[in-house]
């Protein structure tokens, strides 16, 4: 396999279609090599992959871990309690540390927006954004993209709904921006409270009520809300919340009679979405999960290539 490079990716506004489907396309190769009985090739054999997560995570963690170890990389993973910022050191001070190592990918997720630029401008390594802050989260944005594309062909065309707390939501604002690159309408809905203040500047309309947003959707994707990034009270219970805002089957046959559901984890059942939608034949919920190595994959073996190494898949 030759690859296609990538110095960095930090986000999704400045992905261009052909570049997303270079990435889909080697996708697809790596996805086959998570579905054999052996699921590893020394792709990256020799090369370092640093996952140095500042906040909790369960999927994508182990997902660019899986990612790491399936293309033969030696993946060396670090979090808050066990490095040096939890004794005061500053993130310059860790990244520069990180560099003299000479890691050949830094993933990093990191509850500041911006986090994953300024690692990018200090250090020779490539440096992948696994989420930051309220900013941008990427590989989620192409993992759902992907799955999309398994199901539908393309994007082109399709109407797609993303509901919930679209204000704290990276994976929100990084599928608004790189969804309609791939020919998509972009719906956004969410309580008031929860849609973002500059909300038009993501060029998606947007809807305060759940029902017109996936009235003849193609695609009906719910978001938690993220009680941790909440500086206050944004709604009045969960269970009200629930009532006005939660998909349930009635509310998705508003929907088209063949629209996916799509939800990026962790999932609040019962609240953002019914037990009966999130496991219906048409969810794609564990769909995203096996698409999120496979993208992981290819983004990994990608960077790694423009980092220079010398790639040949077997």
């Amino acid at each position: 396999m030759t690859a296609a490079t990538l110095r960095h990716l930090l986000g999704t506004r400045d992905l261009s279609c052909e570049r997303a489907e270079s990435i889909f396309e080697t996708a697809d190769a790596f996805l086959e090599v998570t579905r054999r009985p052996i699921k590893k090739v020394p792709t990256l054999r020799g090369k370092t992959v640093i996952n140095l997560f500042f906040e909790a995570s369960t999927r994508t963690r182990t997902s660019f871990e899986l990612a790491g170890k399936r293309l033969g990389a030696d993946v060396v993973n670090m979090s808050l309690s066990s490095s040096s910022t939890s004794k005061g050191e500053t993130l310059r001070d860790t990244v520069a540390t990180l560099d003299a190592m000479h890691p050949d990918v830094i993933v990093v997720r990191h509850n500041a927006s911006g986090a994953a630029h300024y690692l990018a401008e200090r250090t020779r390594a490539a440096v992948v954004n696994a989420g930051d802050g309220m900013h941008e989260h990427p590989t989620q944005a192409l993992l759902d993209a992907f799955s999309i594309r398994g199901k539908r062909g393309s994007l082109k065309g399709l109407k797609i709904a993303i509901c919930g707390d679209i204000a704290h939501s990276r994976v929100a604002r990084s599928n608004a921006l790189l969804f309609p690159t791939l020919g998509a309408e972009v719906r956004l809905a969410g309580p008031r409270t929860l849609l973002p203040r500059f909300v038009d500047a993501l060029g998606c309309k947007s809807y305060d009520r759940l029902e017109p947003a996936i009235e003849g959707a193609d695609v009906v994707m719910m978001l938690r809300i993220q009680q941790e990034r909440l500086g206050g009270a944004s709604f009045s219970t969960l269970r009200e919340y629930s009532r006005v805002f939660g998909l349930t089957v009635d509310r998705l046959n508003l929907a088209a009679p063949d629209a996916l559901v799509m939800h990026p984890g962790p999932m609040n059942r019962g609240v953002e979405i019914a037990d009966d939608v999130a496991d219906c034949d048409r969810s794609l919920v564990l769909d995203q999960v096996e698409a999120g190595v496979a993208i992981r994959m290819a983004v990994l073996y990608m960077t790694a290539a423009e980092a220079g190494a010398d790639l040949h898949a077997t």
